[in-house]
């Protein structure tokens, strides 16, 4: 979408054509660059380990020797998907595997930030954008999970205070429910066919594609006032709101009135909840436990589980 926009990018990733780092995933960097270029920009892969600090610093050696600028910094790396231990109790975790996932989603931006940002400060301007998931700041169902996704927030806002004598942006955004290829995968569907999943979770009718997000970082990026929301979160439903773009389809998706509107549901109907609602139950409080504004929601929310656990 950045390529949409006219964009040159730089798509870094360790999987490369004839080489996937993640198993069982086909996708590339040399696939991502060629769909920004299909869209009217330029793309260019440059394989990269945002792990390892001297691969990075040789990424940005490239930019400013290539353009002699970065405009657009977007830190969406993760690859955690499965190391997540659903359902299991902090002390119960992998500890191992669970420092894995902090140092994919939360060393690697840092490290990535400290290498690019140089870049913006000697022209004194640029967007840093963070990824999460989730607007909220309530616990997200997995400690590890919760402490990277809590701590993409966190830099997002720390950088901007850094950067403020700077004129760079630094904030976070988050997709609501992601309508990814792995997500795809995982219901069997494809983008073409997508709907065709809604039979097998309702909740699916509000999932958005990846794109979504990426008009709203376009968005970001052509905004001259964004300064205004440095260190802030922001979603991607909020943010075609605010900006009046729309994903492919010409919905505007958003989870974040979607879900709670869903749960108010489940606490208002008559009969026993299943388990599966009392998940939600649960999931709505732990979003919101944490926000003195919703102090009477949450109290609503746990006498219903009180009732029925």
């Amino acid at each position: 979408m950045l390529g949409a926009a006219g964009a040159t990018g730089y798509c870094t990733g360790r999987s490369v054509k004839g080489r996937p780092a993640t198993p069982g995933r086909p996708e590339t960097i040399e696939e991502t660059a060629d769909m920004v270029t299909a869209e009217g920009g330029r793309g260019i892969a440059v394989r990269t380990d945002h792990t390892i600090e001297a691969e990075v610093e040789r990424l940005f050696a490239r930019v400013r020797n290539d353009q002699g600028r970065l405009d657009i910094l977007v830190n969406d790396i993760w690859g955690g998907d499965e190391m997540i231990e659903w359902g299991s109790p902090f002390w119960e975790l992998d500890t191992a595997q669970g420092f894995r996932m902090i140092e994919g989603a939360v060393h690697s931006h840092i490290i990535t930030s400290r290498h690019g940002v140089p870049i913006m400060i000697e022209q004194n301007s640029g967007l840093i954008v963070e990824v999460t998931d989730g607007d909220t700041m309530g616990y997200r169902g997995n400690l590890f999970y919760d402490f990277a996704k809590y701590a993409t927030i966190r830099l997002g806002y720390a950088m901007a205070t850094d950067l403020h004598a700077h004129r760079i942006t630094a904030l976070t955004v988050t997709p609501g429910f992601l309508r990814s290829e792995a997500m795809l995968d995982g219901f069997g569907v494809t983008e073409e066919n997508w709907r065709d999943a809604i039979a097998q979770d309702s909740y699916f009718e509000e999932s958005e594609t990846p794109c979504y997000m990426g008009r709203g970082v376009a968005a970001l990026a052509a905004d001259p006032d964004v300064g205004s929301k440095r260190g802030g979160l922001y979603s991607s439903g909020t943010l075609a709101k605010e900006y009046g773009f729309t994903d492919l389809d010409g919905r505007q998706p958003d989870w974040g009135s979607y879900f709670p509107a869903r749960v108010r549901e489940i606490i208002v109907r008559d009969g026993t909840p299943d388990e599966m609602s009392l998940f939600y139950v649960r999931a709505r409080m732990h979003q919101i436990e944490l926000d003195p504004a919703s102090a009477s929601e949450c109290e609503r929310l746990n006498k219903f589980l009180e009732k029925h656990e």
